[in-house]
């Protein structure tokens, strides 16, 4: 009796949750629909290309900047892994939905989930975007493990119809049913204070949203610039944008050379800058720094080593600062030491 009461009880949690599923599963399967069946979108070099996408979260990412850093400099490992990553969220969304293997997707549904508010949970132009997507995959994932799918689903088709088999522990663990702990609610008490309290940390660590100052990395283009050097002939510099919507470049539109005084004594305008040539930019990440119709593009992400001819600066010696300008008026100065 108390056998049948747990497995109603167990139906009914896993039909409560069907919209749920369903939209998680579309979710995460539709990244593979867009990308592969809609448009292909793991073709490098050709717009869109998820890769580039996926270099935008590299400046703020959260403990897996390292994995992010490797993947962008290492083009052919990126593709592969923009590759692999499709089909798993393909395979977790669909199963998902069709209510398949339940407990053990639901798994893959909170670490895509882990994977994408960590490396981008700062992104969010209007709203606090990725970081909502985040947490809240987070927390859908683990309902969805407790309580698993319930009368609309696979699982459910295969335990009405192949008792011996689901009823074994590895299926309980996996697919749906009756969960395999007598009393889970140590573990629902755990899980949901942790999923709190990482919702809480990443919240502040990327928006200040708990505390402090509210802050949003997303709404203007930061630009770092560092390695100046200059000889005779040739002045280089490295520029890394930091910060700023991920949908658009900083359009550079000025780059200056001053004295000690302010004085200019070289002026880069838009014109000069869509015209650089290629060969005076060298791009460390997927995401490249390149000219543009009307500007220098700098996407989110990207790093270069741009060079510039200085031969007709004849005082070299009196060069000590350099200043590049954005489409927006903000401007970013660096001293020449």
């Amino acid at each position: 009796m108390k056998h049948i009461l747990n497995r109603q009880s167990s139906e009914l949690a896993g039909l409560y949750t069907l919209s749920l599923r369903m939209v998680i599963g579309w979710t995460y399967f539709s990244a593979f629909w867009r990308r592969l069946i809609l448009e292909n979108k793991l073709i490098p070099d050709e717009k869109g290309y998820i890769g580039e996408k996926f270099n935008h979260f590299l400046p703020n990412a959260l403990g897996i900047k390292p994995i992010i850093e490797y993947l962008v400099t290492h083009p052919d490992a990126l593709q592969r892994s923009m590759m692999i990553f499709t089909i798993i969220e393909a395979i977790v969304g669909l199963f998902i939905i069709l209510g398949l293997l339940t407990r053990l997707m639901s798994i893959g549904i909170f670490s895509l989930a882990l994977g994408i508010l960590l490396g981008s949970g700062w992104l969010g132009t209007t709203c606090l975007d990725e970081w909502q997507i985040g947490v809240l995959g987070i927390a859908g994932g683990f309902v969805l493990f407790l309580t698993g799918s319930g009368s609309y689903s696979l699982d459910y088709y295969f335990i009405k119809n192949n008792k011996n088999f689901t009823q074994k522990r590895w299926f309980q663990w996996s697919g749906s049913g009756s969960f395999p702990i007598s009393n889970p609610k140590v573990l629902v008490l755990a899980g949901s204070v942790i999923i709190f309290g990482l919702t809480l940390f990443t919240n502040q660590y990327f928006h200040g949203g708990v505390w402090g100052t509210l802050h949003n990395k997303s709404v203007k283009p930061k630009l770092e610039i560092s390695n100046i050097s200059h000889n005779n002939s040739k002045l280089t510099f490295e520029v890394y944008r930091t910060e700023g919507a991920d949908v658009y470049g900083s359009f550079l539109i000025g780059i200056h050379v001053l004295d000690k005084n302010g004085k200019i004594l070289k002026e880069l305008d838009h014109k000069e800058l869509s015209g650089i040539s290629k060969e005076n930019i060298k791009n460390h990440y997927v995401a490249k720094v390149k000219p543009g119709k009307h500007s220098l593009v700098i996407p989110l992400g990207a790093k270069a080593d741009i060079t510039l001819n200085i031969d007709d600066i004849f005082q070299k010696n009196d060069i000590h600062t350099l200043k590049l300008i954005d489409v927006s008026g903000i401007e970013w100065v660096e001293n020449i030491e």
